[in-house]
């Protein structure tokens, strides 16, 4: 199974060579092609060969670029390959809006439950209780909007009174870069299971290619939040220690189904049980649940 998450900070030319990734900076570094899970290209002074990009692809692997920002803003993913992805597809399709709405009642639950953890880390004991609340009240399809409010409840208590989405500062780019790596992460099991990532749940917007990535990857953000909480303050810039520590969000340690596992393998459990729950919706979805920011151990 890839595990790897690498950034690329510096100005290299990465190749292909013997199912070795080279990446050579001012000294040659070779990782096993299979062993990455994710490749994060920053310095806009990087080369990589086409025979490289295209075994990544072959491999499942995301590869992330970045802007002027140095901040995520296109991922490739892995072409459809899944054996089943005609089906797949077709499950999608057929699914109906009932148990769509049922799907993405869960989704929003599992957020809400699980900013209500990051709180509690965060020794915010009372708000947290708050928000578990709030999560009971979720009904199919979010019919109330408990999702908004929750969000306008938590963020100020997290990041302190006026705190705000829209303002650019260090603490949203920090959330911003971590919720790309996300993002491109979900995308790219999307793509290896044969679903089509525009084809969403809840979000369904015509300019957006990922509106089911954006439907997965909501009780996942507290994971991000957390770590940006810790570690970000408003009035800073994003440091390559701290865009390193967001990329590794991938290898934390969450609940799936009750068992521990990494970020990025819940991710992958929770798109194989969306396949199981477009054939079957009372199988439900693989959701997780927040656990104290460590790096998972790989057995």
């Amino acid at each position: 199974m890839a595990f790897r998450n690498i950034i690329v900070e510096s100005p290299a030319v990465i190749s292909l060579r013997r199912e070795q990734l080279i990446i050579r900076t001012d000294s040659d570094h070779s990782v096993a092609i299979e062993d990455i899970s994710a490749l994060l290209l920053e310095s806009r002074q990087t080369t990589i060969t086409t025979a490289a990009l295209s075994r990544l692809g072959q491999c499942g692997c995301a590869v992330f670029v970045c802007d002027e920002k140095h901040l995520p803003c296109a991922v490739l993913t892995p072409y459809q390959q899944h054996s089943r992805g005609l089906p797949v597809v077709r499950m999608q399709i057929a699914m109906t809006e009932p148990a769509k709405k049922r799907l993405w009642q869960s989704i929003v639950k599992a957020k809400i439950l699980n900013q209500a953890i990051c709180l509690y880390l965060t020794g915010h004991a009372s708000q947290a209780e708050a928000l578990r609340a709030m999560a009971e009240r979720v009904r199919s399809g979010d019919s109330e909007n408990v999702e908004a409010a929750a969000a306008q409840f938590y963020f100020p208590v997290l990041f302190g009174e006026g705190f705000t989405r829209g303002e650019d500062n260090g603490v949203n780019a920090g959330l911003n870069y971590g919720y790309a790596v996300l993002r491109g992460c979900i995308a790219r099991y999307l793509a290896v299971y044969g679903f089509l990532p525009s084809l969403g749940l809840h979000h369904r917007s015509t300019l957006n290619a990922f509106n089911l990535a954006d439907d997965l990857i909501e009780p996942f953000r507290p994971v991000v939040d957390l770590l940006t909480a810790r570690s970000i303050t408003e009035d800073e810039e994003l440091s390559s220690p701290q865009k390193r520590l967001l990329f590794n969000c991938l290898n934390l340690d969450i609940l799936s189904g009750k068992q521990h596992h990494s970020v990025s393998y819940a991710i992958e459990r929770l798109v194989q049980s969306l396949s199981r729950s477009a054939e079957r919706p009372e199988a439900g979805l693989l959701l997780p649940t927040l656990l104290e920011t460590e790096q998972h151990r790989y057995e």
